[in-house]
């Protein structure tokens, strides 16, 4: 007897709830309806095996049938099935009284993503109305005689009625809806489409999906050029390839599989420089491929770039980009993550804000370094690789942690040094190699390492066999900063102010050629009022006549990069000092005139503006500079 419900008023309003806002894209449908049919396969299989042969296994198959001609498509499975019972419980859950509580917990899903019922056969199914006018449902559940039909317009009624069925199982006819000039339904009819969403959201769906196929091959002993020379003929396909790559035995899976995986799913024409196979089981169960490329997208530093790993769900495909997986300084990783312990939304879609979530982020964040870390070990040359490539981010990710991140990425950085400006050299490697009486880590920075190595900071370094960082990078300093040390041992840059390492005799010397140039030394900071806080004899020169030195912990170079910020309010200025080499025979020319005043005032800007330039910076005013410059050697001639 065939029984017709009305649905509730509020029926179509959540309806359109469903269709039009929690579902985005109308391909998703043929998802949600292969999934349903897989997780109907799963319980009769689950069922079958406990059910001591009372029922009997299927050589389970989803089947998909597009009929162009009736514009009609259908999708049917052997699997559990659904009794009466069933169909009005899951097919009809919106003509139950409680459809006004169902329709206000849908609601509360969309706002709070807080609602796991991924698998309820009749949440996905509703999906079919964004493409079809009406559906009927054919089923039969496992262990019971009578089939029945469920029919719905989707809209005021649905119905059931008894019906035949010779096995367990379901099938779906949807009747397309005409198409229109913003959406062409008559594709879902089309075999290359349907091949194209199998592909890309049910690929890795444990159980074939099958498909009847028109194809066309040449007759045999035709000629190539007869007009009848080919025929076409059907053949059944099967569209998904079930096991995923990282479904498989890790150690049955080659690097060459790996990397042509890598090729093909992220459209990259080169090799990744390495891959990481990870399979996690225990409280949070996951399986991931994580890849780094060989070389930077090219949209890597546009505004438009999105980060984040492709998200599956029990093999189904859900999202291509999930942020929520990558932090920021690893953005460049490509790969995927695939688990049954994540928290989906009512359409599959969207993911909850869960602890599992940030879990398995903070999980694969530490594979993934402890990955590089282990590269750098033992592939110097592919890790050189790397760091060209990406250890820019790496630093961001130290420094946009303030520091948070130290000890996780503290040993993946590497750097040129004074003493090794051909290979990287590790934070470790520079604290072995320090010298026995050495108490600070000694970093230089510039624009170029050819720039660092001319500061003339750097001099008695080279000259006492101290090995230096070269900071080359805008967020190299910045980085340090945030670290403050490394293994206890401090990080202290060659432009501060007390950062040479000098002897008592050395020390001594220069306070008694201070106490002896006061004036001259006031006079030169007079000089330069408001542009340097100090002139000081030095005592780190070896070659030069003058440097910068800078005072509490703002560089010459974190000024500069500070001031390029447009949205600053106004300039940041290093506490700048002035140093002079008491040995340098300038030194001496100054000594000479250092009871003239106003004379020692002049050479002031001379000097500072020579310091500036061999620090690597320009002067800001040049006709000055070489106006002064004359005078004073005008003077000298005469």
């Amino acid at each position: 007897m065939k029984e017709t419900k009305e649905f509730a008023t509020e029926s179509k309003e959540l309806l359109n709830l469903m269709i039009n806002s929690i579902y985005t894209n109308s391909d998703v449908f043929l998802r949600e309806l292969i999934s349903n049919a897989s997780d109907a396969i799963d319980k009769h299989k689950y069922l079958a095996l406990t059910s001591e042969g009372k029922i009997p296994t299927n050589n389970y198959e989803i089947r998909v049938e597009p009929l162009k001609d009736q514009k009609t498509l259908i999708i049917s499975d052997n699997g559990i099935g659904m009794s009466h019972e069933d169909l009005v419980n899951n097919l009809g859950t919106i003509a139950k009284s409680g459809s006004k509580d169902f329709m206000s917990k849908v609601k509360e899903a969309k706002e709070k993503q807080d609602i796991n019922i991924i698998g309820q056969f009749g949440v996905g199914f509703y999906s079919v109305f964004m493409v079809a006018d009406s559906v009927e449902v054919l089923t039969k559940k496992a262990g019971e005689e009578q089939a029945y039909l469920f029919t719905s317009n989707g809209e005021s009624e649905y119905s059931i009625e008894e019906a035949t069925r010779d096995e367990s199982g379901t099938t779906i006819t949807i009747h397309m809806k005409p198409s229109t000039d913003e959406i062409d339904y008559d594709k879902y009819l089309e075999t290359w489409t349907i091949k194209d969403l199998v592909k890309k959201y049910s690929d890795y769906i444990r159980y074939p999906i099958k498909m009847w196929e028109k194809k066309s091959r040449k007759k045999e002993g035709a000629d190539e050029d007869a007009t009848d020379a080919y025929e076409e003929y059907t053949e059944e396909s099967t569209l998904n390839s079930m096991i995923p790559l990282w479904k498989k035995n890790k150690k049955e899976v080659t690097d060459e599989e790996m990397a042509s995986f890598y090729k093909e799913k992220f459209e990259d024409y080169e090799d990744p420089l390495t891959s990481l196979f990870v399979s996690v089981d225990g409280l949070i169960t996951y399986n991931a491929l994580l890849y780094i490329p060989s070389h930077a997208p090219y949209n890597l530093y546009s505004d438009n770039y999105e980060k984040g790993l492709q998200l599956y769900s029990k093999g189904i495909f859900i999202k291509d980009k999930c942020p929520e997986l990558l932090p920021d300084y690893l953005k460049f990783v490509k790969g995927l993550v695939d688990s049954e312990s994540f928290s989906l939304n009512i359409s599959r879609e969207m993911l909850q804000t869960s602890p599992v979530m940030k879990k398995i982020a903070e999980n694969v964040e530490k594979k993934i370094v402890d990955k590089l870390k282990d590269l750098k070990k033992n592939d110097s040359e592919k890790y050189a690789k790397f760091w060209d490539a990406f250890g820019e981010h790496i630093k961001f990710g130290i420094y946009s942690s303030y520091g948070g991140k130290k000890d996780l990425l503290q040993d993946t950085l590497v750097f040129h040094t004074l003493n090794n400006e051909d290979k990287y050299v590790s934070l470790q490697e520079y604290k072995d190699a320090m010298k026995e009486d050495q108490k600070v880590i000694y970093y230089a920075s510039g624009d170029t390492i050819e720039s660092i190595k001319l500061l003339p900071q750097i001099e008695k370094f080279k000259k006492n066999g101290i090995d230096v960082l070269f900071l080359n990078q805008k967020i190299d300093e910045f980085t340090i900063m945030m670290m403050r040390d490394y293994d206890k041992v401090e990080f202290k840059s060659i432009s501060d102010e007390d950062s040479a390492a000098i002897t008592d005799e050395e020390k001594a010397k220069v306070e008694s050629l201070t106490n002896d140039n006061k004036r001259l030394l006031d006079s030169l900071k007079e000089g330069l009022n408001g542009i340097v806080d100090d002139v000081v004899l030095s005592s780190k020169l070896v070659d030069s006549p003058v440097c910068i030195s800078t005072k509490n912990g703002m560089s010459l170079g974190m000024e500069k990069t500070l001031n390029e910020d447009p949205t600053k309010e106004r300039d940041v200025k290093a506490s700048k000092v002035l140093e002079i080499n008491p040995d340098h025979e300038l030194f001496g020319a100054l000594e000479a005139i250092k009871n003239d005043d106003e004379a020692v005032k002049e050479y002031a800007s001379v000097l500072y503006d020579e310091a500036m330039l061999l620090e690597g910076y320009d002067i800001k005013d040049k006709k000055e500079f070489v106006k002064k410059l004359n005078a004073l050697m005008l003077k000298a001639f005469k």
